[in-house]
């Protein structure tokens, strides 16, 4: 589980904030150990990630989440089933945006509108892409 979990963690490290030039990675939002792999089924995982906003009001953290769940389900090669979280005790309203952002239609909802699309589309696409 291992090798999944550090191929799940190379997807995300490269997501920028919406805030500040800087990666997800560079900001200690997400870390390796913030990813979890478990095997469900013969080639079907339950990926959990846990990561941590920079400050414990952090406005953006829902938006974190969607650029998470947006890059994995794009860039993961294998079956998979998502759950995002934040972090315990890194936010003060951490239930809600667990909730929001494990929410499918909310997440779809929310990439329908075209100003948070393109908000995420910039922080999840590759310098290079």
């Amino acid at each position: 589980m291992e090798e999944k979990a550090l191929e799940v963690y190379d997807v995300i490290r490269s997501i920028r904030d919406p805030e500040k030039p800087n990666t997800l990675e560079e900001l200690d939002v997400v870390t390796e150990s913030c990813v979890e792999v478990r095997e469900l089924r013969e080639e079907e995982y339950l990926i959990i990630i846990k990561f941590s906003p920079t400050v414990p009001h952090c406005s953006l953290a829902t938006l974190i989440g969607l650029c998470l769940q947006v890059k994995l389900q794009r860039c993961l090669p294998f079956k998979h089933k998502l759950e995002i979280y934040v972090s315990e005790g890194t936010h003060s309203t951490e239930e809600d945006i667990n909730k929001q952002i494990n929410d499918k239609e909310r997440v779809a909802a929310a990439m329908e509108n075209p100003n948070l699309r393109d908000i995420v589309e910039q922080c999840v696409t590759e310098p290079d892409d």
